[in-house]
């Protein structure tokens, strides 16, 4: 690769900045669609649930790969109009992510307790106030970290864009590997930028779910140090008899 010189390296690099751009904007449609689905399968209507849950049913059970070539082959030949590869891949990675986070938006809702929402109608809040200002607060938390790691598979899930000619990682390390005939050192080098890219990702999320925790009080847990009492005392004072007077019954 030393022949090659500094281009291969762009053409990686390039690629590293394709893949963030497709994590941010398919992760951003992703939440706007797990919070829509999932909020709507908890709806009192049925219909809403129905629809919801027909949603998330189609979506877990399709394949990305396979979806992401029918948005961009199948599409145009039927509404007559095509969308750039970039955005194609965007699409099908928000809805089927969004997907799978509407299962975790939806359990952490029926997590909070009941009393929590009746409190909000002994306030007067209407049914968006309450989910607005006392079930998603309490909510939150505890959707970050199965969002984190979500988030993490959809940054490997941006893998599956170079089959429409998207420049990412993927994509850039095949252009190398033809480039100069070697495979091991491609992948391993991408294999490592991957990792590097979801380490940074974690560390991200870790400071969200940390100031989540302490917007609604929940303190990370603290060593409490033990205290040992000292040999020969009585671990219940309580119960030993006052002295007497002397020469009195004990």
């Amino acid at each position: 690769m030393s022949d090659i010189g500094s281009g291969l390296w762009a053409i990686l690099f390039k690629g590293v900045w394709i893949t963030v751009q497709l994590t941010v904007y398919s992760a951003a449609l992703g939440v706007v669609v797990a919070f829509v689905v999932g909020t709507a399968r908890t709806h009192r209507l049925w219909i809403v649930r129905f629809l919801s849950g027909a949603y998330f049913e189609i979506f877990r059970g399709t394949s990305a790969l396979v979806l992401m070539t029918w948005v961009f082959f199948v599409v145009p030949l039927t509404l007559g109009w095509q969308l750039v590869p970039m955005w194609a891949a965007v699409l099908t990675l928000g809805c089927t992510y969004g997907a799978y986070g509407s299962e975790i938006v939806r359990g952490a809702l029926a997590a909070v307790p009941p009393a929590q929402r009746e409190a909000g109608v002994a306030l007067g809040f209407t049914p968006a106030q309450r989910l607005r200002k006392v079930v998603l607060p309490q909510a939150w938390p505890e959707m970050v970290p199965p969002f984190n790691n979500l988030l993490i598979e959809l940054l490997k899930g941006t893998a599956l864009v170079s089959v429409l000619g998207v420049s990412d990682i993927t994509f850039g390390a095949q252009l190398v590997r033809n480039a100069t005939g070697e495979s091991a050192p491609v992948y391993t080098i991408i294999l490592v930028m991957y990792f590097v890219l979801a380490f940074i990702l974690t560390r991200v999320m870790r400071l969200v779910e940390r100031r989540a925790k302490a917007s609604v009080g929940q303190a990370p847990p603290k060593d409490r140090a033990v205290t040992r009492k000292p040999s020969g005392t009585d671990p219940r004072p309580d119960l030993v008899g006052t002295p007497t007077a002397p020469g009195g019954a004990s």
